[in-house]
């Protein structure tokens, strides 16, 4: 696979691309992300399907900057996808040929099936969850993935996109008949579940408005989690807005005003009809799929077991010798397990700090001091796909607060909400800090941890003096003593 590829998504509403950059094998990082609201699908709905003139050109205008940026950053392969506004034109094929010959691209126009796929693909693959099902909600259609165990079990796409209903009812205030097409619809759905991954722009809108309301210490909306049926009023005050200076007291950006109403119609008739308990949103989705797809299609468009792509990346882009991080994630293991006893902290915590073992040097490619302020930062911000918000928050404040004295309340104030317990968070901390000590002088040397009621032995083969002398200045919960052999 090419080391830069784009992907282009062609929506009824609006026209995305992202450009993805390889870093290893599996690995990647996005570099650019551009967007066009051509609203190619515009005055189609009152003209049997047909694609009109403007918004056509607005769409080849759009994609014509779109190949042009491609290119300028190096991208070797360039794919374009097309969706309902494309599949369900009568003339689709004038824009298609069009494009084809004047800019060269061709676009693969994909079904609804295909398109709720790509979602799950991507939703599998990038969010820490194993059971749910997506709703992405477009401009002429919604597409519905549904994943059990991991796995795509079934899709399906339903037309009830946010620029047909509004034209067929909306436009018309015809909330009572727009409720009735979209409940026809979804009884065509037999699947129920609790758990809701939302894509597209109005899920994402949405949230924005819950994290204002809620102030929300994560600025960050991909894997976002709010509890669905305490949040209904939001988006009926989304609905009921009657301005867009009311929309923006909410927090709905500018973008969306057009949209925005229909589409909150939608999701909350979804949400209501199937008592969805609970949100994730998902800041990835079709674009994100089709490159998966074509990145894992050797393995089932799904990373191998035990596969983490934000971790890697982080790893491949920002520490240079991967052997230090390795053996500080198997010795973050062996003190985690030693000391199991007398933490009695639940087994999850394990990789919680075996990843913040491996991720800690990723601060010293910005400067040597304060490389532990910018670990938390890079690991905050670069651990960005398979991680529920409080995991990610956790690794990062383990990464930060590694040094002899333990935290305190006063330092975790900012993400109290998204943190275990102080008590918790001392002893990976504790965990962390000896790991960082035991290897001071990147050795990499193999010790050996035996705990016999609250004195913790380690052995080594070594006469590690600055090493010995460090230990001695730990500070331990529970008064945990140390002797080094």
């Amino acid at each position: 696979m090419a080391k830069v590829t784009t992907i282009i998504d062609i929506g009824s509403n609006s026209m995305r691309m992202v450009t993805f950059k390889k870093t290893s094998r599996f690995a990647f990082h996005l570099i650019n992300e551009s967007k066009s609201k051509v609203k190619i699908s515009e005055g189609c709905y009152k003209n049997n399907g047909n694609l009109q003139d403007v918004p056509m050109q607005r769409a080849f205008d759009a994609l014509k900057s779109f190949v042009n940026i491609a290119k300028n950053l190096h991208s070797r392969k360039i794919l374009c996808v097309a969706t309902s506004a494309l599949r369900d034109a009568p003339n689709a094929k004038l824009f298609l040929n069009r494009v084809s010959r004047e800019i060269g691209l061709n676009i693969k126009v994909i079904d609804g099936k295909k398109e709720a796929y790509y979602g799950g693909v991507a939703t599998q693959n990038l969010i820490a969850c194993n059971d749910f099902t997506t709703v992405d909600i477009g401009g002429g259609s919604t597409e519905f993935a549904f994943i059990t165990n991991n796995n795509i079990v079934d899709t399906i796409s339903l037309n009830i996109g946010t620029v047909r209903v509004k034209e067929l009812y909306f436009d018309k205030n015809d909330l009572e008949g727009a409720k009735e097409f979209i409940v026809s619809q979804l009884k065509k759905i037999d699947k129920k579940s609790p758990t809701i991954v939302g894509l597209g722009g109005t899920a994402r809108a949405i949230s924005r408005v819950i994290i204002k309301k809620d102030k929300y210490p994560l600025n960050i909306l991909h894997g976002f989690e709010y509890n669905a049926p305490k949040n209904l009023f939001v988006m009926e005050k989304i609905i009921e807005a009657k301005s867009t200076k009311e929309l923006k007291a909410l927090g709905v950006r500018k973008d969306r005003f057009d949209t925005i109403a229909t589409g909150t119609f939608i999701f909350k008739t979804i949400l209501e009809y199937f008592e969805v308990q609970r949100v994730i949103t998902s800041g990835v989705g079709v674009r994100e799929g089709v490159y998966l797809s074509d990145l894992l299609r050797t393995t089932n468009h799904k990373f191998p077991a035990n596969f983490n792509i934000s971790v890697r990346s982080l790893l491949d882009r920002f520490v240079d010798d991967k052997r230090q991080s390795t053996y500080l994630g198997n010795n973050a293991q062996k003190i985690f397990d030693a000391l199991s006893l007398v933490h009695n902290l639940d087994e999850k915590y394990k990789s919680i700090l075996v990843i913040a073992s491996k991720l800690q040097l990723v601060g010293l490619s910005l400067e040597y001091y304060k490389s532990q302020t910018h670990s938390f930062w890079y690991i905050l911000n670069g651990l960005s796909y398979g991680f529920s918000h409080q995991d990610k928050v956790l690794i990062a404040t383990v990464s930060k607060f590694s040094k002899k004295s333990l935290p305190k309340q006063a330092d975790i104030k900012e993400y109290k909400q998204l943190l275990p317990d102080i008590q918790t968070i001392q002893w990976l901390n504790f965990m962390m800090t000896l790991n960082l000590v035991l290897n001071q002088e990147f050795s990499r040397e193999k010790f050996e941890f035996e705990l016999d009621e609250n004195i913790l032995t380690i052995d080594s083969e070594s006469d590690l003096y600055l090493v010995k002398n460090e230990i001695l200045g730990l500070k331990s919960p529970k008064n945990l003593k140390i002797r080094f052999k």
